[in-house]
């Protein structure tokens, strides 16, 4: 079995009240980000290598990762990617 690998998400959104991340990693559930004093979103989870899409929502709003690629989904908008090594 793989080892899981700790994989971090953080976003800008410094006048943001709520922020979360959903991907496949999770069946799309919400994972909550916690805010830092600069307006920066972050969480981690722990995951095996491969490939995983996932995307935030800020304040209710679908948004992309600026950070990261994106590939086209199934609503006509774009997913991030990141990969496990």
């Amino acid at each position: 079995m793989a080892d899981k690998k700790r994989v971090y998400f953080q976003v800008e959104a410094p006048r943001a009240g709520d922020v979360v991340v959903s991907g496949d990693f999770n069946n799309w559930e919400q994972r909550s980000l916690k805010p830092n004093k600069k307006g920066q979103w972050t969480t981690w989870t722990t995951l095996t290598p491969g490939r995983y899409e996932y995307r935030y929502q800020i304040d209710g709003e679908w948004r992309n990762d600026p950070e990261a690629p994106a590939v086209p989904n199934e609503f006509g908008s774009e997913n991030n990617v990141v990969v496990v090594g």
